[in-house]
């Protein structure tokens, strides 16, 4: 998991920097990134969030139990999601059309949200089929999902400058990130049948829906489990789209708010994209990959409570052991790493300076973010999945307030990396409180020695990464 993880963010990279030297950091940029993020909202929410969530835990028991309505449980659960997110797919094609109508003005942000949408329901789909991969034993196939993505957006980046070198150069940009986006649907087509593919092995498919009555009930605790996962994470995933909102705010609505100068400046959300991508490398290779990995082991270990803590307690050492060399590395880096990934083409010194300054804000909380990943999957695990929820809606509360006091800050763009970073080390000390409940002791002597012997370490390498430098200027 973690290897084909880290090729998924080589290429997530090669991805950002071909994209960055292509548009650099600009308003078309931006509208692209927020067309973008509308379906990995619905992806969060649905795909790796409320839905995935609930089902991961009762499909493990029923695999293991009875394969048969585990099944049928997959068959269900699969139908409803196609259901559901292709109607709002609908509703939201609506929308748009409505929307591109009642502007004035063309809005590139819209046409792009138009291509894309379609990539929603398809990326959900691959995200429960990688979960239901993931009882079976195969991480494989999940982690190289992304690489797909990545490499046809590449693809699309590259050739779409010798597609359109002949295009004049004030239309070129446009047609260009329409290109790339266009390249994500399909994309989203090869990642569907490759998960489907991967799955094929174990005859999953139940057949019609009315040969699948033994599920309803599980399929009832399951929708029952993932009610208040929804709502909390409807709020926690809105105001993440709020954040990309304010981000875009002089590329979607405008350079003024009630007659005030915004503060922001256009390329504020491609800003933010690029520091999260150099800030969720390690997050993604080792921090997410270690919560997705251990999260079925923990379903299994629910019932027992000296297994289940054991397994959690390895779980948030290993974290802390790779998430605080991680947070300092970039902290000491951040200008040099992200000149060596974006500077290039149309992407200038001036935007390096300006993605090292959110990065500063977004490194810190490295560790955060990952033991976040990994004590919410230990609730999801025991079946308590209203705790994180109860706690991600007031994280919410606090990220919003911060953010649209910092933005008003010399901070500008900045203070909504600095506001995430602070509001997920406060979540996280919070959840190891609570989850005491569900495992006795979890911060044990051993796992204190080895945050300790972890932050002793990273001093080190501080040390010795700050003599290098200042040996090398």
């Amino acid at each position: 998991m973690t290897l084909l993880t880290l090729v998924s963010r080589v290429t997530g990279l090669a991805r950002d920097a071909a994209l960055s030297r292509i548009f650099g950091i600009s308003a078309t940029m931006d509208a692209f990134w927020f067309a973008f993020a509308i379906p990995n909202f619905f992806r969060r929410l649905f795909g790796e969030g409320a839905l995935s969530a609930a089902f991961l835990p009762a499909y493990t028991q029923l695999d293991r139990d009875n394969p048969a309505v585990a099944k049928q449980l997959a068959t269900l659960t699969i139908s409803l999601m196609i259901i559901v997110l292709g109607g709002i797919s609908l509703l939201g094609e609506a929308w748009l059309v409505l929307i591109h109508f009642m502007r004035q003005d063309d809005a590139l942000w819209v046409r792009l949200a138009m291509i894309m949408l379609p990539y929603m329901p398809m990326v959900c789909l691959v995200a429960l089929l990688g979960a239901m991969l993931q009882v079976h034993g195969r991480f494989g196939p999940t982690a190289t999902a992304p690489i797909i993505l990545n490499l046809f957006i590449v693809a699309a980046a590259v050739g779409g400058e010798f597609i359109l070198r002949s295009v004049a150069a004030e239309s070129r940009g446009e047609s260009h990130v329409m290109i790339v986006s266009i390249s994500v649907i399909v994309a989203g087509l090869v990642q569907v049948t490759w998960s489907v593919l991967a799955l094929r092995k174990w005859n999953w498919w139940a057949g019609r829906l009315s040969a699948c009555r033994e599920a309803f009930e599980p399929m009832k605790r399951v929708l029952w489990l993932a009610l208040p996962m929804f709502i909390g994470l409807s709020v926690l995933q809105i105001n993440t789209f709020m954040d990309d909102l304010i981000a875009s705010y002089p590329t979607t609505i405008g350079p003024t708010i009630f007659g005030v100068d915004f503060p922001l400046l256009p390329g504020a959300l491609t800003t933010i994209n690029a520091a999260q991508r150099l800030h969720e490398f390690p997050l993604g290779v080792f921090g997410i990959a270690v919560a997705t990995a251990i999260f079925p082991t923990l379903s299994r270990a629910a019932g027992d409570p000296v297994m289940f803590t054991d397994i959690l307690r390895r779980g948030l050492r290993l974290v802390m052991f790779i998430g605080l060399p991680a947070s300092a590395g970039l902290v000491l880096v951040r200008e040099p790493l992200t000149a060596a990934v974006f500077q290039g083409g149309d992407f200038t010194a001036a935007d390096t300076a300006r993605v090292a300054r959110v990065l500063m804000g977004f490194a810190p909380a490295i560790w955060a973010y990952s033991m976040t990943h990994t004590l919410t999957r230990a609730f999801y695990a025991r079946g308590h999945a209203r705790t994180p929820v109860k706690v991600a809606v007031g994280i919410v509360a606090m990220n919003f307030l911060l953010n649209i006091t910092l933005i008003w800050t010399p901070l500008k763009e900045a203070g909504l990396a600095w506001s995430t970073a602070t509001c997920a080390m406060v979540q996280t000390v919070i959840l190891l409180v609570l989850v005491r409940r569900h495992a006795q002791n979890v911060v044990d002597r051993e796992v204190v020695k080895s945050w300790i012997r972890t932050a002793v370490v990273t001093a080190l390498m501080c040390a010795a990464v700050w003599l290098v430098d200042r040996l090398l200027v």
